[in-house]
């Protein structure tokens, strides 16, 4: 036998040589992956930067041929649009946010009937979007394929479970995108991105060719940036007639559900109120006690209450609502996937994995009084809001948590945001959630619900009302504070403050707009009078200057300024005695 040999032999017998050959294979194992995830992570990185990391997959699905005149353009010609990871698309497979479902399940053999309309009406699909797993989550978050980052604030949750296609839509990726809903997972994202979310009715958009989650609860809703777009998608995909009769609105403001908003309640009052007195067909809104209107309404419901006073009858309706819709999303979500859990046995990130566990542990023992909620509530509302009422709430009460956020704060979070979700979720009846701007540096919106079948009275609404929503919006801009007093009076100190701001910036046509209308609001306040008449000095409004400090001076006879500001606005019309009278005083 050669040195050699025996040389290696002799190594090989030895204990530690062992240790040595095992430390530099795990080495060379530890390098190989690092250098892996480092070149994923990189590649991740480029393609956040490309896409806010909002796609799972891009691919083209181009749309149908434009029929030849005379007939129509088609609705959505030249628009794009992406699509959750929950829909079929042929050749493809429907990963439902998850390696695991992705890896034991098969190319679809059809597209998804919604998306075969949008595609006959002219629209173009790029590419399937980053959600949840398994629907199961409203944060948007997914470790596996990254959580899409959120345009308005990239260090917090953009919301979900769509939250991909709420961020390719903020973002200006795509013209709109589809999502689906089952406990807030379009309302939410939208919410957080500051886009236009819809929830239609229970049942009137195709789910042919979607991936259940609680086919009790799921919807197909969409997310779009502009109104005119938003409308006309929903019109494609609820097969709506035109023309309809033109209905006088009712809007009904829950008092109750602000109550859980971080945002002022004034300012959503405000927005709204100012909206509906400059639009014709509005009725004045009135405010109600809507979880009072379901304790009285939804006797069922008994069995998922707490002991509480009467006072607190309609909170403790509120949580019971949400807890049932819960209860029923998880033994439908049983039903549904128990055998391929149990065969599989998948591995998830641990909030889902907690949500599968629970699920599959429920009892489905009282899915019929489920049921019989689920009817009791759309009842409800139906006799609520009938033909002609909206329902207007806050879309959700917090502000987008931070990424990474602690357990404890996102389970306050969880409970305070169910509880508005259960409402649409339950009753089957429509959502659309709008916008608002910003509060605090945080995107806000607010949601109109219609009766269950009530779609296009709805999206005729949002039409309507989405212009001046903004305009008022902006008047009650985040960036000034809102006292907690009376409504009216915050509203019109808020927009003193803001002509305040136009006149040091020499804006002085804003300035007497802003002026007038705290003026309306608050017809017996000397300084908006005074405010508004240096504004009209500086615009060589002389008459109405006068006329403003002679208004002053009516209301505070102390108000030093109201006098030599008509004294100067006399002065310019030549009323040069008037003018010293003024002085004089």
């Amino acid at each position: 036998m050669s040195k050699p040999v025996q040389a290696v032999k002799a190594s090989m017998s030895n204990p530690k040589a062992w240790v040595v050959i095992g430390l530099t294979v795990a080495g060379i194992v530890i390098l190989a992956e690092t250098h892996r995830r480092r070149r994923k992570g990189k590649r991740r990185a480029n393609a956040i930067r490309e896409d806010f990391g909002a796609f799972v997959e891009k691919f083209e699905l181009l749309p149908f041929p434009q029929p030849p005149p005379p007939a129509l353009k088609q609705p959505l010609a030249g628009l794009s649009f992406a699509i959750k990871d929950i829909f079929d698309v042929k050749g493809y497979v429907a990963g439902f946010g998850s390696s695991g479902w992705a890896e034991t399940h098969e190319a679809a053999g059809k597209t998804a009937v919604v998306v075969t309309a949008l595609l006959k009406n002219g629209a173009k699909c790029v590419g399937k979007t980053v959600m949840d797993e398994l629907a199961f989550g409203m944060t948007g978050e997914n470790t596996e394929y990254g959580t899409p980052v959120n345009p308005k604030m990239p260090s917090h949750i953009p919301g979900g479970s769509s939250s991909g296609s709420a961020v390719a839509v903020a973002a200006e990726l795509v013209d709109f995108a589809l999502g689906t809903d089952t406990t807030g997972c379009v309302r939410i994202p939208a919410s957080f991105c500051g886009i236009l979310g819809y929830r239609p009715s229970h049942g009137a958009v195709s789910t042919v060719g979607v991936l259940p989650n609680s086919p009790s609860l799921d919807t197909v809703g969409w997310f779009a940036r502009d109104p005119s777009i938003f409308c006309r998608v929903g019109h494609v995909l609820l097969q709506l007639k035109t023309i309809e009769p033109r209905r006088t609105r009712r809007i009904l403001f829950a008092d109750d559900l602000f109550q859980l908003s971080k945002v002022p309640v004034p300012k959503f009052k405000y927005i709204v109120t100012k909206t509906v007195e400059k639009l014709s067909g509005y009725q004045p809104p009135k405010h109600i006690n809507f979880g009072q209107h379901i304790a009285s309404s939804v006797p069922s419901l008994k069995g998922f209450r707490e002991q509480s006073t009467s006072h607190q009858n309609g909170i403790s309706a509120l949580k019971a609502l949400s807890s049932a819709m819960l209860s029923l999303q998880r033994c439908e979500f049983k039903t549904n996937y128990e055998d391929w859990v149990d065969s599989v046995k998948p591995r998830f990130r641990p909030h889902t994995t907690a949500c599968v566990q629970t699920a599959i542990s429920t009892s489905t023992e009282n899915i019929k009084t489920l049921y019989k909620i689920r009817s009791e509530m759309r009842a409800a509302l139906h006799d609520l809001l009938k033909e002609d009422g909206i329902l207007v709430i806050p879309t959700i009460a917090d502000p987008p948590l931070a990424l990474n956020m602690k357990k404890r704060s996102f389970a306050e979070f969880y409970d305070r945001a169910l509880t508005l979700l259960s409402i649409s979720s339950l009753s089957g009846c429509c959502q659309a959630t709008i916008p608002l701007g910003n509060h605090d540096d945080f995107p806000i919106s607010i949601s109109f619900i219609a009766f269950h079948g009530a779609d296009k009275f709805l999206l005729d609404t949002v039409s309507d009302m989405y212009s001046s929503l903004q305009e008022q919006a902006s008047i009650v801009s985040s960036s000034l504070p809102l006292p907690d007093t009376n409504g009216d009076m915050d509203a019109s100190e808020l927009l003193k403050e803001k002509g305040n701001a136009a006149y040091k910036g020499r804006q002085w046509n804003k300035a007497v707009n802003y002026y007038s209308e705290a003026i309306k609001l608050n017809e017996t306040n000397a300084t908006y009078y005074c405010n508004r008449a240096a504004a009209y000095l500086e615009l060589g409004c002389f008459r109405q200057a006068e006329e403003d400090c002679s208004r002053a001076i009516s209301l505070d006879k102390k108000n030093v300024k109201a006098y030599l500001r008509r004294g100067a606005a006399r002065e310019s019309l030549l009323c040069y005695k008037e003018a010293l009278q003024g002085e004089h005083l």
